[in-house]
């Protein structure tokens, strides 16, 4: 049976986040990456480009081989987790045979979050969530004429993007009233949709698919209203769940469909098991509730976190909590959200909207401190507006400069304070 001190399990940012962690403090210890993935690492945020043909797959990998050479670090690509006994700290992979450690990180990830909905077993569809996804739906979007992308959350709304550049004619439905709920207000949401269906798309928000059928052209597509559609080519975008089918029986603190609950320095349940990044719910910055902040700057610092945790670097930090950021572009326009978009009791919201240009700012204040800043076409820097957050700086000798100026100003500010 294979041996090692240290095994990390996923290759995406946390994961490699950890492994540098790791190696920084312990550059000699036995150290494995093990992923289900036949590729070398890559970043989920590129797959939009391998969609659209602007990134080939071979030009998106975070690190090659002789890294891993490099650091000793065992590299087992195609290799998936298949359960955890961690009574005897032994992973099984799916292939039957087994690795035991000392540590153990979980940096799994997420897949597609499929809904039930009858005859979906039926039809053929595609999702967006792995490289090999990607190369698949670029090869299918060239052939598409009438397309429909089930969910408008940043994921479906790049891929409906590529799809409308590419000629098809396309659908995009939504469950919820508005789309990117959850990213943006009304406001800034009504200003995305504009922009698509000034491209040619369809928006239908408020609408659910209650049935899916195959059909001459490739599928029909049965909305609640009873309206229906056809569709050459089929895009599900409900969402994702954490993968960790593997824990089964383990005891390890999970909310169902939620992920792997930690602590301040991404430790689980369970003894020598670590968990971060998109199958991990950590602590919010904005309270002691456990939240999957799915994003990449979050999965890198909790990555970072567990590794020096794994290591025992005595130079770790709590995690300080999540913090939502997003940034979007589409049509040549751009979009960003930062914080917390809920108004805390006693806060302020200020807003700003010139219509002729689309330009929307959105700031959210709460006893003269950043709590959320949201904008389309407005220039900022979202990891300056992450840091303002993060320090609590008190903004209110600066507000109106910072008002008119977030960019030129938050800039200014964190020149002075950072450390």
């Amino acid at each position: 049976m294979e041996q090692t001190k240290y095994l990390v399990v996923g290759s995406s940012h946390a994961a490699l986040e950890a492994l540098t962690a790791i190696r920084m403090h312990d550059p000699d210890g036995s150290l494995t990456l093990l992923t289900r993935d036949p590729h070398l690492p890559y970043s989920p945020t590129v797959l939009p480009y391998v969609v659209s043909g602007r990134s080939a797959p071979d030009n998106v990998f975070l690190r090659d081989e002789s890294f891993f050479a490099a650091q000793k670090i065992s590299l087992k690509r195609g290799k998936a987790l298949k359960a955890l006994h961690s009574s005897r700290n032994t992973a099984e992979l799916a292939d039957g045979s087994e690795i035991t450690y000392e540590k153990l990180l979980l940096a799994t990830g997420a897949s597609p979050a499929i809904p039930p909905i009858p005859g979906i077993d039926q039809v053929s569809y595609h999702v967006l969530r792995t490289l090999d996804d990607a190369t698949q739906l670029h090869a299918a979007m060239k052939a598409s004429k009438q397309a429909v992308v089930m969910g408008a959350g940043l994921v479906g709304m790049h891929a409906a993007e590529n799809l409308v550049k590419a000629g098809a004619k396309v659908t995009i439905v939504e469950m919820a009233k508005q789309l990117t709920d959850g990213y943006f207000d009304a406001t800034a949401a009504a200003l995305i949709e504009q922009a698509f269906t000034d491209n040619g798309a369809t928006i239908l928000t408020g609408s659910r698919v209650v049935k899916l059928a195959p059909s001459a052209v490739g599928a029909t597509i049965t909305l609640e209203s009873g309206a229906t559609l056809e569709a050459d080519l089929l895009l599900v975008a409900t969402g994702v769940k954490p993968n960790i089918d593997f824990l089964v029986g383990e005891g390890a603190a999970v909310e169902r469909d939620k992920g792997i609950l930690v602590s301040e320095r991404m430790q689980t349940s369970v003894p020598n098991v670590y968990a971060a990044g998109d199958c991990a719910q950590a602590k919010s910055f904005y309270s002691d509730t456990k939240v999957m902040n799915a994003i990449l700057p979050d999965a890198a610092e909790q990555g970072r976190i567990a590794g020096m945790a794994m290591a025992g670097d005595p130079g770790i930090k709590d995690y300080p909590g999540g913090i939502p950021v997003n940034t979007y572009h589409f049509f040549g326009r751009h979009a960003i959200s930062v914080g917390l978009s809920k108004v805390p009791e006693g806060g302020e919201v200020v807003t700003r909207f010139d219509e002729a240009s689309g330009r929307y700012l959105k700031v959210i204040f709460h006893e003269g401190r950043l709590t959320g800043i949201y904008g389309v076409n407005e220039f900022f820097d979202a990891g300056v507006m992450s840091q303002l957050i993060l320090r609590r700086i008190d903004l209110a000798p600066l507000r109106e400069r910072f008002l008119a100026e977030p960019m030129k100003t938050g800039r200014e500010i964190m020149s002075r304070t950072w450390r």
